[in-house]
């Protein structure tokens, strides 16, 4: 499944313990159980082990697990600001 795809290679983006990990559109083939399944993990993975988590998204309610958002339109940054940094429970779907 697309869920268990995006699993594998979350892993393997955090096993070589990287200071910084970069993830393009991690959620964007995903249902939104599974979306919010896969942002826990990776929010969880990164804070246990100290690791700077920087997610580019077209999805606004990903912001929500973010410190910090920069917003970006035709190349240029528009807005940085706090972000609330929340764990959004899991979803009964």
């Amino acid at each position: 499944s697309g869920g268990q795809q995006q699993r594998v290679s979350i892993a393997r983006a955090f096993s070589n313990d990287p200071k910084v990990v970069f993830a393009d559109e991690p959620t964007g083939n995903l249902d939104t159980a599974n979306t919010y399944e896969m942002m826990n993990l990776m929010t969880a993975m990164a804070k246990e082990s100290n690791q700077t988590l920087v997610i580019v998204t077209h999805d606004a309610e990903i912001s929500g697990y973010a410190s910090r958002i920069v917003k970006i339109r035709d190349g240029k940054i528009e807005k940085i600001e706090n972000g609330r940094g929340l764990h959004h429970e899991k979803i009964n779907a």
